[in-house]
């Protein structure tokens, strides 16, 4: 027999009760998902969710007292403050991501696990809704643990490959990682980025590949491939979430899906490569970009 229990929003003792109470409507979501993708003062954020300021008031005053946010000021005169993410609230991207990854998958999609999409998606049309837009100011460690921007401040543009994952070992990659539409391909991708860094360095332009490994498994791929560029991880998911990058999950581990995005020093996303079906010309439709820029 049963026991009952107290399984409501008022129950103390269950995490996902609790948790819920914070951060169970859409809106207060959307809020942590927006302030990820850079808007941290009030007006930004209520132009881009289009709320009430009311509502907006009361959403911002409950993820401040939870500590998913913090009021940072700004301005003394007259005062004004922004809203950051506490490490309390960028514990919460990785959710926001698998909402993500359920949501191309069961709402958008077909529920296929797959690390591309149609080019007639939404999914694809939300990925080149990047361009123009500014990435927000983060950095993630490269292959080293050291903290690095994904944007090179020396360049005047930079080329961010976003890729599934590349292992030194190939026994390391999950089962059944090649029935994955759209997974096999990194380790070409890579090695076709450090034949043509050259070209691309002599027109002023960097590269960073991203991916969702740990430093580690990077550095060992890089080592063995040796790769002139450095990889960044984003295994906290702070770049995905920030720019609603898309992700699949295979073998309990949420990858990034592959593109490619094209920024300058400003940080403006010039170039949206999305879907990649062929990852070498995809980097030569990268170089050709910087040329047609008239980059270095």
């Amino acid at each position: 027999m049963l026991v009952p229990v107290r399984g409501g929003p008022e129950d103390e003792n269950c995490a996902m009760a609790q948790a819920l109470g914070v951060v169970g409507d859409a809106w207060t979501l959307l809020l942590v998902r927006d302030v990820a993708r850079g808007a941290h003062r009030f007006e930004d954020l209520r132009a881009g969710l289009g709320l009430s300021r009311k509502v907006l008031a009361e959403r911002l005053r409950l993820l401040t007292g939870a500590g998913v946010l913090e009021k940072v000021p700004y301005q003394e005169h007259p005062p004004r403050h922004e809203y950051r993410l506490t490490p309390r609230g960028r514990a919460l991207l990785p959710v926001l991501l698998a909402l993500q990854d359920w949501g191309d998958t069961w709402v958008l999609g077909e529920g296929e696990t797959m690390a591309t999409a149609d080019g007639e998606s939404r999914e694809a049309e939300r990925v080149h809704g990047l361009r123009g837009t500014v990435l927000p100011r983060l950095l993630l460690p490269d292959a080293t643990g050291t903290p690095l921007d994904p944007v090179a401040e020396d360049a005047e543009f930079t080329v961010l490959y976003f890729f599934p994952a590349a292992f030194a070992d190939p026994a390391a990659y999950p089962p059944g990682w090649a029935e994955i539409p759209g997974a096999r391909g990194c380790t070409l991708e890579s090695c076709t980025y450090r034949e043509e860094w050259p070209a691309f360095a002599a027109r002023g332009t960097a590269v960073r590949g991203v991916s969702t490994q740990r430093p580690d498994e990077q550095r060992a791929f890089a080592a063995k491939e040796r790769l002139p560029f450095p990889l960044l991880s984003d295994a906290a998911g702070e770049l995905a979430a920030a720019l609603r990058l898309p992700v699949f999950t295979t073998a309990g581990t949420r990858r990034l899906k592959r593109l490619t995005l094209l920024v300058d020093r400003e940080r403006v996303v010039r170039e949206v490569w999305y879907p990649v079906p062929d990852v070498v010309a995809s980097v030569g439709a990268a170089l050709a970009a910087v040329r047609e820029r008239g980059g270095g």
